[in-house]
C-alpha cells in the first residue's frame, strides 16, 4: 500500500512545485523586471480598456431588466435644492428684510439662520465627504440598490464569475506582490543603510525606493495616468498633495523620491520605518513630539535647507476626504518659507474605491478591499511651484495652493477642517458668523446715524 501512494504523493509534490516555479517565474518577467527598469507592458491598461466595456454592457443590461420589472435605476441621491451662487451674509439678510426702516435688530434675520440650518441638515457638505463617493452605474463590486439582486440572471452569473476572478486569481497575486515589496524595501534599504553617505548611496536608495514603490503599485493593479512631468517636486522644496487614502504616498513615490513625514510607529510599520530610514533621511516623530509646532517646524526647515536631500511629501488635510473635494489644509507646512509644490490626485470610483474610511475600517479590512477590487485608477497633476508672496500669510498661502489643487483635479474647493471627521465645530467658526452678522447690525446702527 506504502509503494503504491509514494508515486501519487510525489506527484503531488512535483506538481505543486511546479506550479510555483511557472508562478513566480511569470511575477518576475512580467512584474517585477518591469517595475525594476521602470517599463510597462501595457497589459494594466488593456485590462481597464476591458473593464470599461463590461461595465458598459453590465449599466446596459440593468437599465433595460429594470425597464421589464418596472423598477427605478438607482441614481446618487438629491436633495432637490437648486444651487445658486454663494452671498455673503449681508447680502442675503439685506434681501430678505423687506425695505422701509433697517433697525438694528429684524424678525426677518430669524428666518435666514433657519433656512441655514436646515439647508445644512439636507444637504451637509461636511459629513458627505467621509462616506464612499456614488456611482452612477454598477462597476460589479456592490450594488447600489438591493433591489436589483436578481434583475437579470447573466448579470447575477457575470457578478459570481468577477468574484472568483477577484478573490481566487487577483487577490493572491496582489498579496503575493505587497509581500514582495515590502520584503524588498526592507532587506534593500537595510543594505543601502550600511553604504557610507555620498552619491553612491543616493543613487542606490532612489533605485531601490523607486523599484519597491512600483512593485507595489502592481500589487494594487494601479493604472496612473502622470500629468505635466516638468513641474515634478524638486529638492528643497515641498510637495503637498490632497489625501484620499494611504496609497497616496505609494502613487507619488512610483514616479519619484521623497522624504516622508510622520509619527513612529511599532509592529511591521515600525519595522519599515526604521529599515526606509537607514537609506534615506525621513523625518520620523515620536509621539511626544508631533504636538510640539515649534520641534516640527524645525525639523522641516532643517530639511528643505540643505538641497542635497530629497523633497518633503506632506498632506495638509491630516486627515482622507473622499477625493470629491479638498478640505482645509494646515497652516503648519506653509510657514517653513520654502517653494512648494502642489499636486492634485484623482481617482476613478468606477474600478474600486480608494478612499480609506478610518472610523469605518481598520487598515487591514482597508487593504483587503482594495487588493480584492477590479484596479486602482487614478490620474496625477503635478502643478508649477509655489511661493509665498509678500503680505501673505501661511492661511492665506494655503488657501490659494489648495484652491489651485481643486481647481486642477476638478474637486470641491471647501474651508472646512477635516478634523470634523471626528470633532465637533470649533468655537472659532461659530465666533466668525457671530462677528459677521454683529457687523451688520452695527453697520446698520451707524448708517443710521450719519442720516
Amino acid at each position: 500500500m506504502e509503494s503504491y501512494l509514494f508515486p501519487f504523493d510525489s506527484l503531488i509534490c512535483m506538481l505543486l512545485g511546479i506550479s510555483f516555479t511557472v508562478w513566480f517565474t511569470l511575477l518576475l518577467v512580467f512584474i517585477i523586471v518591469p517595475a525594476i527598469f521602470g517599463v510597462s507592458f501595457g497589459i494594466r491598461r488593456l485590462y481597464m480598456k476591458s473593464l470599461i466595456k463590461l461595465f458598459e454592457w453590465a449599466t446596459l443590461r440593468m437599465e433595460r431588466g429594470a425597464k421589464e420589472k418596472n423598477q427605478h435605476l438607482y441614481k446618487p441621491y438629491s436633495n432637490g435644492i437648486i444651487a445658486k451662487e454663494p452671498a455673503s451674509l449681508e447680502q442675503e439678510i439685506q434681501e430678505m428684510r423687506r425695505g422701509g426702516a433697517e433697525p438694528e435688530f429684524d424678525m426677518s434675520d430669524i428666518f435666514y439662520f433657519c433656512r441655514r440650518g436646515v439647508e445644512s441638515i439636507v444637504d451637509d457638505e461636511v459629513t458627505k465627504r467621509f462616506t464612499a463617493e456614488e456611482l452612477e452605474s454598477w462597476n460589479l463590486l456592490t450594488r447600489s440598490n438591493y433591489n436589483f439582486h436578481h434583475i437579470s440572471t447573466r448579470l447575477t452569473v457575470l457578478w459570481g464569475v468577477g468574484v472568483l476572478i477577484r478573490y481566487g486569481f487577483l487577490l493572491p497575486l496582489r498579496v503575493t506582490l505587497a509581500f514582495t515589496g515590502v520584503g524588498l524595501l526592507v532587506v534593500l534599504t537595510s543594505i543601502v543603510g550600511l553604504f557610507p553617505n555620498g552619491r553612491m548611496k543616493n543613487y542606490l536608495s532612489d533605485k531601490v525606493h523607486l523599484m519597491c514603490y512600483r512593485i507595489c503599485v502592481r500589487a494594487l493593479t494601479a493604472i496612473i495616468t502622470y500629468h505635466d512631468s516638468e513641474n515634478k517636486p524638486k529638492n528643497g522644496g515641498i510637495c503637498v498633495a490632497n489625501h484620499t487614502s494611504p496609497i497616496d504616498v505609494i502613487i507619488l513615490a512610483s514616479d519619484g523620491c521623497y522624504a516622508m513625514v510622520g509619527q513612529v510607529h511599532g509592529g511591521l510599520m515600525g519595522v519599515i520605518q526604521r529599515a526606509m530610514v537607514k537609506a534615506c533621511p525621513h523625518i520620523w516623530f515620536e509621539r511626544s513630539e508631533v504636538k510640539d509646532r515649534h520641534l516640527v517646524a524645525k525639523r522641516l526647515s532643517d530639511h528643505v535647507a540643505d538641497t542635497t536631500k530629497l523633497p518633503i511629501l506632506i498632506f495638509p488635510e491630516g486627515t482622507c476626504i473622499n477625493n470629491t473635494s479638498v478640505m482645509m489644509f494646515k497652516k503648519g507646512s506653509f510657514e517653513i518659507g520654502c517653494t512648494v509644490y502642489p499636486v492634485a490626485i484623482k481617482y476613478d470610483p468606477r474600478f474600486g474605491d480608494a478612499f480609506w474610511n478610518s472610523s469605518k475600517f481598520g487598515m487591514v479590512n482597508y487593504l483587503l478591499h482594495m487588493m480584492s477590487s477590479w484596479a486602482i485608477v487614478c490620474s496625477v497633476w503635478y502643478l508649477p511651484p509655489m511661493s509665498r508672496m509678500e503680505e501673505e500669510d501661511a492661511v492665506q498661502f494655503a488657501n490659494r495652493v489648495k484652491a489651485a489643487i481643486a481647481r486642477k483635479g476638478g474637486l470641491a474647493d471647501l474651508l472646512w477642517d477635516g478634523g470634523l471627521k471626528r470633532g465637533k465645530v470649533k468655537e472659532v467658526f461659530k465666533e466668525e458668523q457671530q462677528k459677521l452678522y454683529s457687523k451688520v447690525l452695527v453697520g446698520s446702527s451707524e448708517d443710521r446715524s450719519r442720516s
